[in-house]
C-alpha cells in the first residue's frame, strides 16, 4: 500500500471524483430539468479533451489527431457558456450557486479517467503510479468504493441540514413511493450491469463500432425520447378528453398545480406526471432560453463524441482482454454511456514484440499402426492448413511446419540384410503421394541416427518432415516420440534458427535495434522471445481437423500468457454401438466436466490427439526435463507411460501454468469400434487418470500457491469428483438393485464379486468376453430398473421423491445441455444406449481396469511380428520416383562415415520385389544410384551430434534385463493388489452401510412428507436412508455446478467464435470450409 498510495495522491483523486459525483447528482441536479441533466452529463469529458490535446502536442507522430480533441474542448467550454447564459437571463440569482456546483461537479468527475492518459506523458511519476495501481487493482477498487461511500454519506449528511430540511422528510417515504423508488433503483442497477457486460462482449466480438460506439452516442437521445414519449402520449389522451383547444401550456399548468388529478392512480401514471412536472419549463414561449439550452446540449454532445473519436481507430485482438480494453474495472452508474466511452483505453498497451517473427506452430503427429484411411485424414488436415496459411502470406501472423514421428517403422526381413520399413510406413508415403496428386516437388531422404527422415515441401511452401524411428536405434513408444520432437524443435531447431542468423552475418546493429534491449545478450533475448512465440500442436495419426480449429487454440495462447496448453472438442468417429456409446460419453465429458474444470479452475488433461502447447511452458523447470523420467517403479508405469498426456498436463499445472478448453475448436479421431479394443483402451486410461489426479491432489497446497487457477475450492471440487468416481461401482449396484428389495443384495453384490474373482484367474481376452455377456444382461436389468422407477412414481402418484426428481432433472439437464450445442443435439439419441450401458462402463470396466493394472501394454493397434519375407510391395523409393520432378542430393557414403572411418549400417527404405541376400552396403548404394534416385545420406554434423547426445541422455533403447523385468512385474502385481483392495473395500463399506440402514427400517430414516403432482401434501410420508440421500444430493450438486459452468462457458465460446468469424477474411473462411479433394 505504501507503494501504491504514496502521499495519498491517488486517494485524493478518488476523493475529488466522489465529491464531484455526489454534489452533481444529489445537490445540483434536482434544480435543473431532465433535458438539462441528461445533456449535462456529456460535459464530463472536459479534462479528457485537455489531456488529449496535451498528449498530442507532446507526441509528434500523433499530431494528426489533435484537431478532434481541440474542437471537443472548444465545444464543451461553449456549452458551459451557453448553459450559464440560459439561467442568467432569468435573473434568478439563487440559481448561480447550483450552476457553479454543477460545473464544478462535472470537472471533478472528469478526473476519473486521468489514468487513461498518464502513459502518454513523459512523466516518470505518472507512469510509476499507473504501474503500481495496475499491480494492486483489486485493492484500489475496494478502497475507491469505500471512499465513495463515505464521501456520499458525508455530502448527504451535510446537505440535508444546510438546505433547511429535516431528516423526517427523507426517511418518512410513503409505501407506494418507496416501491417506485426501489423499482427504479433495481432497474438502474440491473440495466447498468447488463450494459457494461454487453459492451465488453461487443468489443470482444469485434463489433465495437456498430454495437458499442453508435449505441452509446445515441443513448442520450434515446433517454430523452423515453422521457418525452410518455408525456406526449398522456397529453394526447388529455387533449382528446378536453377538446382540440387544449394546449401543452395548459397541460403543464394542470400537472404543476395538480388540477384534475385523482389520488388513486397507477404508479406508472404518477411517474409520468412527475416527469411531466420536471419537463415543463416556466417560460414555454421564451425561444432565447430554449435556444441557449438546446445549443449547450448540442455542444456538449458533439464535444463528447469528438473526445472519444479515437476509439474508432483502436486495433483490437480477437477476444481482447477486458483489462486491455478499459482503464478501470468499475463503471459509473449515474453517467453510464459517458463513462464507458471515456474509460476505453486511448491506446491498447501491448508487450514489446518483434514484428518480424510471427507465431510458429509445429504440428507434431505420432504414428504407429494407423490404417490407410486414418493416415489419409491426418495428412489431408495438414494440407488444408498449408493452403490456409501459405509460407509466404500477407497476414504474417502465423507459420506452420509439420512433423510426423513414425514409431517402430523398421523391421527385419528373413533372408535379407539390413532393416526394412514396414507396410505402415509404406502406406504413409503412398498417402502423401495420393493427397499431393500433382507431381511431387523437391524432397529429400536423409539417414539419421534414429533411423531415417523424409522431407517434403507442401504445395504452398510449408515443410513436412516424416521421421521414421528404428526401435533398435532409439527408444520407442509414444512418450519417447514426444520427447524426441520436444527436444528436436525446442532444443535444436529453435536455437539453431537464431545462431544461423549470426553465422550468416546478420546485421548486429539492426538486430539490437529490433530487440529494444541493447543491454541484454542478443542471443538470449531472441531465444526467450521465440520460445514464447513457438507453439506445438500435438496430434495423433488419425486426427482430422480444420484450420479454424487450430486458429482458435492459437487465440487462447496468444491472449493469455500463463496458458500453457489449450485443447479442443474431440469427436469420436466410426460406426457401431461402441462408437455410439462413446459419442455420448465424449459429449457429456466435454459438455459438463471439461467446461467445469475450465471455468472453476483449469483443465486437468489436454488430450494428445489435438492440443496446442506453448514452448515456454514445456521448457519450464520440472516439465520437459521431468517428462523424460524413465519408469523405475510400478506406479511410474501406470502414471508415466499409460497416461502420458495427462501426466504432461499435471506437470504444467504443478509448475503454475493453466490449461484451457475451447469448445469451438473441433477435431475428429477414430474411436475403438469393438468391445475388446474399447476395454483395453480404458484399461490404460482409468488407472492413469486416477494416479495423476491423486498426484495433483497430493501436491494441492503447493500447486495452489504456484498456480492461481488451482484454488482451494477447485481442489475440493476435484476431491468430491474423485470420491464419486471411486464409489461409482457401488452406486451402480444400488441403482440396479432398486427393482425388488428381496433380491437387492444378491443382484448388487454377487455378479460383481464373481467377475472380480474371475478377472484374477482368467486371461484378459476371456475377461473381456465375460464382460461383454454381462453387459448385455445388465442392459436388460437397467431397462427394468428404469421402468420400475417410472412405475413407482405412477403408483405413488408423485414425482416429488429424491429418485424421481433426480432422474427427471438428469434427463432435462442433458436435453437442455444438448440444445445449447445445436450441432450435437442429435447425440441425445445415443443417451438411451449410454444409460443401459452404465453398468458396463462404470462397474465391469472399472473392475477390469483395476485388476489388469499390472498390464502396461498399449492394448490397441497391436499386430504380430512378421518374421518371414513380406510379399512384393512398392518400395518407398519407387513411390517417390512416381513424382516426375523429384530431385535429391547425392548418396555420398563418404559423408556419413563415422569417426572410426566405418560406414554406418545401411537402412533399406523399402522392401524390393526381390531381395538379394548377398547384397552389400556398397551394392545397395550403387543400385539406388543406378535407379536415378540420388539420396542425401546424412544430416548436418551438428544435428547428428545433437541426436547422438540426446539418445545417450534419454532415448537409448532399453536393455533387456530379465531380473529387473521380473521385479517390475511383481511390483505391478503388488500395486494392483493394494489399489484393488482399497478401491473395492470402499465400495463394499458403502454397500454395507446402505443395505444396513435399509434393513433397520424407518427408525434411522429421514421422513419426508409426500406430495402429489399439484404439490398438495398428503398424509403419507416417504422414508429415505440418510446415507443414500446425502450421496444423491452430493452427486446432484456436482451436476448442477457443472451445468452452470457449461452455460457460462457456452456464452464465452459463442463470443470467441463470433469474434473469429468477424475478423477472418472471406478468402480464408472459404478455404477453411472447403474440404480437400482426393483424386
Amino acid at each position: 500500500f505504501i507503494v501504491c498510495y504514496e502521499r495519498g495522491k491517488v486517494l485524493c483523486v478518488e476523493f475529488l471524483v466522489s465529491l464531484g459525483t455526489a454534489v452533481l447528482t444529489i445537490v445540483a441536479m434536482p434544480f435543473f430539468g431532465i433535458v438539462t441533466n441528461v445533456t449535462m452529463l456529456n460535459s464530463i469529458s472536459i479534462l479528457s479533451s485537455i489531456f488529449q490535446v496535451g498528449a498530442q502536442c507532446i507526441a509528434r507522430e500523433r499530431k494528426r489527431f489533435i484537431v478532434p480533441p481541440l474542437i471537443s474542448l472548444v465545444l464543451i467550454l461553449s456549452g458551459y457558456v451557453l448553459f450559464i447564459l440560459s439561467y442568467l437571463l432569468k435573473e434568478d440569482r439563487g440559481m448561480n450557486v447550483w450552476i457553479g456546483l454543477a460545473i464544478m461537479g462535472t470537472i471533478f468527475v472528469s478526473l476519473n479517467w486521468w489514468e487513461n492518459y498518464s502513459t502518454l506523458f513523459k512523466s516518470s511519476f505518472l507512469n510509476s503510479i499507473s504501474k503500481d495501481i495496475a499491480k494492486c487493482r483489486n485493492v484500489v477498487s475496494i478502497l475507491s468504493s469505500l471512499v465513495r461511500i463515505m464521501v456520499t454519506a458525508a455530502v448527504v449528511g451535510a446537505y440535508i441540514p444546510l438546505s433547511g430540511r429535516v431528516w423526517s422528510s427523507v426517511t418518512s417515504v410513503p409505501g407506494d413511493v418507496r416501491l417506485v423508488i426501489l423499482i427504479l433503483v433495481a432497474v438502474q442497477i440491473v440495466s447498468s450491469a447488463l450494459c457494461h457486460w454487453f459492451v465488453v462482449v461487443a468489443c470482444k466480438m469485434h463489433a465495437m463500432r456498430r454495437s458499442f460506439l453508435l449505441p452509446m452516442y445515441l443513448a442520450s437521445l434515446g433517454v430523452l425520447a423515453a422521457f418525452v414519449a410518455p408525456v406526449i402520449i398522456f397529453f394526447q389522451n388529455s387533449s382528446d378528453s378536453r377538446g382540440a383547444n387544449y394546449t401543452i401550456t395548459e397541460y403543464c399548468n394542470d400537472i404543476t398545480y395538480g388540477r384534475g388529478l385523482s389520488g388513486d392512480t397507477f404508479w406508472f401514471e404518477r411517474l409520468v406526471r412527475d416527469i411531466t412536472h420536471t419537463l415543463c419549463p416556466q417560460h414555454m414561449t421564451d425561444l432565447t432560453e430554449m435556444g441557449l439550452l438546446g445549443g449547450s446540449a448540442l455542444c456538449w454532445w458533439l464535444g463528447w463524441m469528438l473526445c472519444t473519436m479515437h476509439i474508432w481507430f483502436l486495433q483490437l485482438q480477437r477476444i481482447e482482454r477486458t483489462q486491455n480494453l478499459f482503464v478501470r474495472r468499475m463503471y459509473e452508474g449515474p453517467f453510464l454511456e459517458q463513462s464507458m466511452l471515456l474509460n476505453t483505453r486511448f491506446e491498447i498497451q501491448r508487450k514489446k514484440t518483434m514484428q518480424t517473427d510471427p507465431v510458429t506452430v509445429y504440428l507434431c503427429a505420432t504414428m504407429w499402426h494407423e490404417s490407410y484411411d486414418e493416415m489419409m485424414k491426418m495428412i489431408i488436415s495438414m494440407f488444408r492448413l498449408d493452403k490456409y496459411r501459405p509460407r509466404k502470406n500477407t497476414n504474417n501472423d502465423v507459420s506452420f511446419e509439420s512433423h510426423i514421428y513414425f514409431d517402430d517403422a523398421f523391421k527385419d526381413v528373413k533372408g535379407s540384410k539390413g532393416r526394412h520399413v514396414n507396410e505402415y510406413a509404406e502406406d504413409l508415403v503412398e498417402v502423401i503421394r495420393e493427397v499431393y496428386n500433382p507431381p511431387l516437388p523437391c524432397q529429400r531422404i536423409l539417414h539419421t541416427p534414429y533411423g531415417g527422415r523424409l522431407e517434403y515441401t507442401l504445395p504452398n511452401g510449408n515443410l513436412l518432415m516424416v521421421h521414421f524411428k528404428d526401435k533398435l536405434l532409439i527408444r520407442h513408444k509414444k512418450r519417447w516420440s514426444q520427447i524426441m520432437y520436444l527436444y528436436y524443435i525446442l532444443g535444436w531447431r529453435l536455437t539453431r534458427k537464431y545462431f544461423k542468423k549470426f553465422e550468416q552475418g546478420g546485421d548486429e546493429n539492426g538486430l539490437r535495434e529490433k530487440m529494444m534491449h541493447p543491454d541484454l545478450d542478443k542471443l538470449l533475448f531472441y531465444y526467450c522471445y521465440s520460445k514464447d512465440n513457438t507453439y506445438l500442436l500435438a496430434l495423433d495419426g488419425d486426427t482430422d481437423f480444420q484450420p479454424y480449429a487450430v486458429m482458435l487454440l492459437i487465440d487462447r495462447l496468444k491472449l493469455y500468457p500463463r496458458v500453457g496448453a489449450a485443447c479442443g472438442r474431440i469427436h469420436p468417429t466410426g460406426t457401431g454401438p461402441m462408437v455410439w456409446y462413446q459419442k455420448f460419453e465424449y459429449a457429456v465429458g466435454h459438455w459438463l466436466q471439461k467446461t467445469a474444470e475450465h471455468v472453476f479452475g483449469s483443465v486437468l488433461c489436454s488430450p494428445g490427439c489435438f492440443s496446442l502447447f506453448r514452448g515456454t511452458a514445456l521448457m519450464d523447470d520440472n516439465v520437459m526435463k521431468r517428462y523424460t523420467t524413465k519408469a523405475t517403479e510400478a506406479s511410474h508405469y501406470v502414471q508415466y507411460d499409460q497416461g502420458e498426456d495427462r501426466w504432461l498436463c499435471t506437470l504444467l499445472l504443478q509448475q503454475g501454468w493453466r490449461v484451457e478448453y475451447n469448445a469451438a475448436s473441433d477435431a475428429y479421431t477414430n474411436a475403438p469400434q469393438d468391445f475388446k479394443e474399447f476395454y483395453n483402451q480404458r484399461r490404460r486410461w482409468g488407472p492413469s487418470t486416477m494416479a495423476n489426479t491423486i498426484d495433483l491432489l497430493g501436491s494441492g497446497s503447493l500447486t495452489s500457491q504456484r498456480n492461481s487457477s488451482i484454488s482451494k475450492p477447485f481442489i475440493l471440487y476435484q476431491i468430491l469428483s474423485m470420491a464419486a468416481s471411486i464409489l461409482g461401482p457401488a452406486t451402480i449396484c444400488l441403482m440396479i438393485s432398486d427393482i425388488d428389495p428381496n433380491v437387492a443384495l444378491v443382484l448388487a453384490t454377487v455378479p460383481p464379486v464373481v467377475y472380480l474373482l474371475l478377472c484374477f484367474k482368467l486371461k484378459s481376452d476371456t475377461q473381456i468376453a465375460i464382460a461383454a455377456v454381462m453387459s448385455v444382461l445388465y442392459a436388460f436389468l437397467m431397462i427394468g430398473t428404469a421402468l420400475s422407477i417410472v412405475g413407482a412414481m405412477v403408483e405413488q402418484q408423485t414425482i416429488w421423491t429424491p429418485s424421481g426428481l433426480f432422474i427427471i432433472g438428469l434427463v432435462l439437464m442433458n436435453i437442455i445441455t444438448a440444445a445449447l450445442h445445436p450441432k450435437e443435439f442429435h447425440l441425445v439419441v445415443y443417451g438411451l444406449l449410454y444409460f443401459i450401458s452404465i453398468p458396463s462402463g462404470y462397474l465391469l470396466l472399472t473392475i477390469y481396469s483395476m485388476v489388469n493394472m499390472n498390464n502396461v501394454s498399449w492394448g490397441t493397434r497391436e499386430t504380430g511380428v512378421q518374421v518371414a519375407a513380406p510379399p512384393p510391395a512398392k518400395a518407398i523409393t519407387q513411390r517417390i520416383l512416381q513424382a516426375k520432378c523429384c530431385k535429391f542430393l547425392c548418396w555420398d557414403s563418404g559423408k556419413v562415415a563415422d569417426q572410426n572411418g566405418q560406414l554406418p549400417e545401411t537402412v533399406v527404405l523399402a522392401n524390393e520385389p526381390k531381395v538379394n541376400p548377398n547384397l552389400t552396403s556398397q551394392d545397395n548404394n550403387r543400385y539406388l544410384h543406378f535407379e536415378c534416385l540420388e539420396l542425401s545420406l546424412g544430416v548436418l554434423q551438428e544435428e547428428e551430434d545433437f541426436w547422438r547426445e540426446l539418445q545417450k541422455l534419454y532415448l537409448e533403447p532399453l536393455a533387456e534385463d530379465k531380473e529387473k523385468q521380473k521385479k517390475i512385474t511383481n511390483d505391478l502385481k503388488e500395486l494392483r493388489n493394494k489399489v484393488t483392495f482399497i478401491f473395492f473395500i470402499c465400495n463394499a463399506m458403502w454397500l454395507v452401510a446402505t443395505f444396513t440402514l435399509q434393513a433397520i427400517g424407518t427408525s434411522v430414516t429421514i421422513k419426508i412428507p409426500k406430495s402429489n403432482l399439484n404439490l398438495t401434501q398428503t398424509r403419507e410420508y416417504l422414508f429415505i436412508d440418510p446415507v443414500g440421500l446425502m450421496f444423491l444430493l452430493g452427486f446432484a450438486s456436482l451436476l448442477l455446478i457443472q451445468f452452470f459452468a457449461m452455460f457460462y462457458h457456452r456464452i464465452y465460446t459463442l463470443i470467441h467464435f463470433v469474434a473469429f468469424v468477424n475478423t477472418e477474411s472471406k478468402t480464408e473462411r472459404r478455404q477453411s470450409d472447403d474440404g480437400m479433394q482426393v483424386n
